[in-house]
């Protein structure tokens, strides 16, 4: 697994990145993964990629720390896959939707919205 964000040039972000991924692999029992960053911070997707690879994975699923489908996910992400795909025929690599849309964040929202107003 690879947690897939856009990169901070505040190293504390890219920090956080890297814990959620941990967190994410731990609670999903999977014990190769990275963190990676479209641009700014590094690794990135593709060294995260040949990272996994060298370590045995032969499928590979990204899942995008992005909040909605914009331009990086709707054509960056899948371009960048793309790419590596002809450049590791082994590896099978999917992704996973960004987090829009899942019901979680809206339980997010309002826990946060609810701690500030005292609800």
């Amino acid at each position: 697994m690879i947690v897939f964000a856009h990169g901070s040039r505040i190293r504390e972000a890219n920090d956080a990145v890297r814990r959620v991924a941990g967190q994410v692999a731990e609670r999903c029992a999977i014990g190769l993964w990275e963190a990676a960053f479209l641009e700014l911070a590094e690794p990135d997707l593709e060294s995260a990629v040949r990272t996994l690879a060298a370590r045995g994975a032969r499928k590979i699923l990204v899942t995008p720390y992005f909040l909605m489908m914009g331009v990086h996910l709707q054509r960056d992400l899948p371009r960048i896959l793309a790419v590596i795909s002809e450049q590791h025929p082994g590896i099978a690599l999917t992704a996973s939707p960004p987090l829009d849309g899942h019901p979680a964040l809206i339980d997010i929202l309002a826990d946060r919205v609810g701690q500030e107003i005292g609800s």
